[in-house]
C-alpha cells in the first residue's frame, strides 16, 4: 500500500512539472539571465580591454552605468574587469589568454588572428549581428566588409585612416591655398607648400611620425597608388610599391625634403613630437584620424594659438586617382571579441548591443549626467570633466542621434572634426589588401621593412631612384615573390 502511495505522488508530480512547462524541457525555452526581466541574480561578464583599469575612476563608472542601463531594460548583468599586465597590451593580453584565463569580452589591438584561427577560440559574431538592431545601424559598410571576411572582432569606430589638416589663419594667407582648395592637384599642392611655409614662418610645411604613411594620406593616389595590389597589362597583379607609380612617388618626396618642405627630421618624429611640432608653428601641416583625433588637434591649436587658429581639413591630391589611403577591408585591426568557450555568450553581446543603443552611446561618448555633461535650458552641455572621457565600445557617429542638441558653446565634435568625417567618406575607396597566411607573414614583414628603408634611402638623399629595379629584385628575394604569387591566387 505504501508503495502504490509513493507511485501515485511519483506520478503527481511528473504531471504537474509537465503542465507547468508546457510539455516541453525547460531548457528550451529558458533565457540567459542577462535578457530575462524577472531574473534576481545578475550573470557575470570578465572583461578584458586596454583602456579599462580595476582601479581607474572612470572605468568604474562606465561599468557602474552599463549594469544600471542594463538592468533597467532587464538584462540583469555584472561587468569584472580583468587586469592585465602593465607593457605591450597585444604582448600581455596573449601571455593571459596562453594561461587560460579567457575573458567572456575581449578586447584586442592586434594578435588576434591565431586565437581566431588557429586556436578557434573567438566566436564567430555573424549570427549575433545579424538578430541585432544597434550594432547592425552603427556598423559602416568598411565593418561589414570586414565582418563578411573575418567574422571575429567589432570594432564600432570611424575607419582609422588619416586627413591632413592646415591651420586656417595660415592658409588665408596665401594665395595658393584658395587655389589648392578648388582643384588639389599635386602641382597646386607643392606651390601651397612653399608659400604656407614662407608666408607664415614655419620650418617646414608637412611632418609626419617617422615614416611616408601619412604623406601618402595626401599623395599617394594621386601617383596611381589606388591599391596595395596592382593589376598590370598582362592581367596579373603585382605590388604597388614596386611599380613606376612608387618611383614617381618617391622622386617627389625627395623633392620635397631636398626643398625644406618635408620635416628633416620625419623619420625620428614620434606622434607626440609631430603634434607639438604642429601647435608650435613649426609645421603647417600634419595628418590625424579623422573625426575625434582630429577634433583634439583643433582644441589643443585653438587652446595654443587662439580661436582664429582652428583647423580646416584638406582633400587628397587630385592625379591619376584622387583619394584618401585606400581602406583595408580585410579584417578589423582591433576591437572586441567574444570567447567560444563563454557560458553566457548571449548576454556578452547584449552588452555590445546595449552600448549602441541611444542610452549606451550617451554613456560611453559623453559619460554621466551631472558630471561630464549636464542638461543647460534643454540642451547637452559638457563640463570640463569630459576632457578626460572618451568612448571604449562606439566611438562611430552613425547612429548617435542624442534626444537633445548640443549646446553650440560645447559641441561633441568640431567643425573641423565633423567636416573630416565627411570628406574621408566622400573620397575614400576600398584596398583589396588580404589576411596574410601565417607561413607567409615573415615573408611579407621581410619585404615590407625592405621598402620602408629604401623608400627612407631616397627620401632622405642616400640613394636615387636610378637604384629602384635593384629594390625590387631585392624585395622579391626577400620574400615579396612568394608573396605576389599567393596574391594573384587569392584575389579575386
Amino acid at each position: 500500500m505504501r508503495k502504490m502511495l509513493l507511485l501515485l505522488v511519483a506520478i503527481l508530480l511528473m504531471v504537474t512539472t509537465a503542465c507547468s512547462s508546457g510539455g516541453k524541457k525547460a531548457s528550451d525555452t529558458s533565457t540567459p539571465a542577462a535578457t530575462n526581466k524577472g531574473s534576481q541574480d545578475p550573470v557575470t561578464l570578465n572583461i578584458v580591454a586596454k583602456d579599462l583599469a580595476v582601479d581607474d575612476p572612470n572605468a568604474q563608472k562606465l561599468v557602474k552605468g552599463i549594469e544600471e542601463g542594463m538592468k533597467a531594460e532587464g538584462k540583469n548583468i555584472k561587468l569584472q574587469i580583468v587586469p592585465v599586465q602593465s607593457g605591450t597590451y597585444s604582448e600581455k593580453l596573449g601571455l593571459l589568454l596562453q594561461s587560460g584565463n579567457i575573458p567572456d569580452l575581449i578586447y584586442f589591438q592586434g594578435g588576434d588572428y591565431q586565437f581566431a584561427v588557429t586556436q578557434k577560440i573567438l566566436e564567430n559574431l555573424t549570427p549575433y549581428i545579424e538578430k541585432s538592431t544597434n550594432v547592425k545601424a552603427s556598423m559602416s559598410d568598411f565593418n561589414k566588409e570586414r565582418m563578411k571576411n573575418y567574422p571575429y572582432l567589432l570594432w564600432l569606430s570611424p575607419i582609422n585612416s588619416a586627413v591632413p589638416v592646415v591651420r586656417q589663419e595660415w592658409l588665408d594667407k596665401t594665395t595658393s591655398g584658395k587655389e589648392v582648395l578648388a582643384n588639389p592637384t599635386i602641382d597646386n599642392y607643392y606651390t601651397f607648400f612653399k608659400e604656407v611655409k614662407e608666408k607664415n614662418g614655419a620650418k617646414y610645411a608637412y611632418t609626419t611620425a617617422g615614416n611616408l604613411d601619412e604623406l601618402d594620406v595626401m599623395f599617394a593616389q594621386a601617383f596611381g597608388l589606388t591599391s596595395t595590389w596592382i593589376k598590370g597589362a598582362d592581367g596579373k597583379y603585382v605590388y604597388s610599391r614596386t611599380t613606376p607609380f612608387e618611383k614617381e612617388k618617391l622622386e617627389f618626396y625627395a623633392k620635397l625634403y631636398k626643398e625644406g618642405l618635408l620635416d628633416p627630421e620625419y623619420l625620428t618624429k614620434k606622434f607626440d613630437t609631430k603634434e607639438k611640432a604642429f601647435y608650435d608653428g613649426q609645421a603647417a601641416i600634419i595628418a590625424g584620424t579623422q573625426g575625434k583625433v582630429i577634433d583634439i588637434y583643433n582644441t589643443k591649436m585653438t587652446s595654443q594659438n587662439g580661436a582664429n587658429a582652428k583647423l580646416t581639413p584638406l582633400a587628397p591630391a587630385k592625379g591619376k586617382a584622387h583619394g584618401y589611403t585606400p581602406v583595408d577591408i580585410s579584417k578589423e585591426s582591433r576591437g572586441f571579441a567574444i570567447s567560444s568557450t563563454s557560458k553566457n555568450k548571449d548576454a556578452a553581446f547584449a552588452v555590445l548591443e546595449f552600448m549602441a543603443s541611444q542610452k549606451g552611446q550617451m554613456l560611453d561618448k559623453l559619460g554621466v549626467e551631472g558630471q561630464e555633461y549636464q542638461i543647460v535650458d534643454n540642451k547637452i552641455k559638457l563640463t570640463d570633466k569630459f576632457a578626460s572621457w572618451f568612448p571604449h565600445f562606439v566611438e562611430t557617429t552613425l547612429n548617435f542621434k542624442p534626444e537633445k542638441e548640443f549646446d553650440p558653446a560645447t559641441p561633441y565634435l568640431t567643425a573641423p572634426a565633423a567636416k573630416s568625417l565627411q570628406m574621408f567618406s566622400s573620397m575614400s575607396t576600398k584596398d583589396n589588401a588580404f589576411i596574410m597566411p601565417a607561413d607567409l607573414a615573415a615573408k611579407w614583414d621581410a619585404s615590407v621593412a625592405l621598402y620602408k628603408g629604401f623608400a627612407a634611402d631616397v627620401v632622405t638623399g642616400k640613394k636615387t631612384t636610378a637604384d629602384f629595379d635593384k629594390f625590387v629584385e631585392a624585395w622579391n628575394a626577400a620574400g615579396g615573390k612568394d608573396v605576389t604569387d599567393y596574391a594573384n591566387k587569392t584575389i579575386k
